[in-house]
Order: structure tokens, then sequence, then C-alpha cells
């Protein structure tokens, strides 16, 4: 582990996507989001009239789990607390978890009935959070539409879908 990704976007925005950790780009940028699902990531937000800048991306994990595995239970307990702080600060009126790993975590957290993202992807449900009413909107996970080709057009209609939810 080299940096902490706390996160990076407008404070002010009103969706705040959460992946699940720090990749090895991330972790040598301290940048969230710039690899090549990064990459992705801001052509689909490009593509629904969004921009890297006017969102705010964080994860579920603020440090790269060694050999980029899957965070454990204990470790996301640990860490997500750094994350529910940046949605008191930000008060989003939506977020917006990418893959089943922070869908697991936001879902657990608002107390949703969890569901695998294939199940769940594109569908709002409405929670109530310390700040007043929020949208749940799972996404795929952009290196899942690398690795999947299939899921890309879901992802991007999903995501224009989501922008007209913000306007």
């Amino acid at each position: 582990m080299k940096n902490r990704v706390l996160g990076e976007g407008d404070l002010d925005s009103r969706v705040v996507f959460v992946g699940e950790a720090p990749g090895r780009r991330e972790d040598e940028s301290g940048r969230p989001f710039v690899g090549s699902a990064g990459k992705l990531l801001d052509k689909i937000l490009a593509k629904a009239g969004l921009s890297r800048g006017g969102v705010f991306i964080s994860n579920v994990m603020m440090c790269r789990p060694p050999g980029n595995r899957r965070p454990r239970r204990e470790e996301v307990e640990a860490c997500s607390v750094h994350l529910e702080r940046l949605l008191a600060i930000i008060e989003p009126r939506v977020v917006a978890p990418m893959g089943n790993s922070s869908v697991d975590y936001v879902f657990g957290r608002f107390g949703i009935e969890r569901g695998v993202i294939g199940d769940v992807h594109g569908k709002a449900v409405s929670m109530k959070a310390p700040w007043g009413d929020v949208l749940i909107f799972p996404l795929y996970h952009p290196a899942a539409a690398i690795y999947n080709r299939e899921l890309l057009g879901e992802l991007e209609a999903d995501m224009v879908e989501l922008a007209g939810l913000l306007r």
C-alpha cells in the first residue's frame, strides 16, 4: 500500500459513486478510478451528460487490499467510517454503488434487502439517510463492462437514467 485513496470530486455533488477499493494505479496515484475502469467511467459519465468534476467518486475501502484481493468483512467495517464521513459531508441525493462489493456494503448500511448486481442494477431505492432522502442507484462496475462487453450497453443506459434523476 502506497496511498490512501479517499475520493475526489465536487463536495457539493448530488451523486456519490462508490467502488470497492483502490487498484494498483489508484494506490500509486492516490486518486480513485484512474486505471482502465476509470477511463471507461469517464466516457460513460460524459455520454450521460455528467462530468467527473461534477460528481464525487470514492470507494468502500480507502486502501488497496494485499494482492488486490476482495476486502474482508472486518476490513470493510474498519474502513467504512471514512466513507460514512464523506457521505455526511457531501449529503448526496443519490448514492451509486458500483459492483457487488459496494452494493453489499451500501445495501447493508441502508437496511436494503441484499441482491446481486445483475438483479438490482439500474433500480432506484428511496431511503432515509441522516441528511435526508436519498436514492440508492446500483450500477455495474466499469471493470465488469471491460471484461464482459455485453454489460456496457446496460451500464450506459443505467448511467443515463441516473443522470435524469439528478435533473
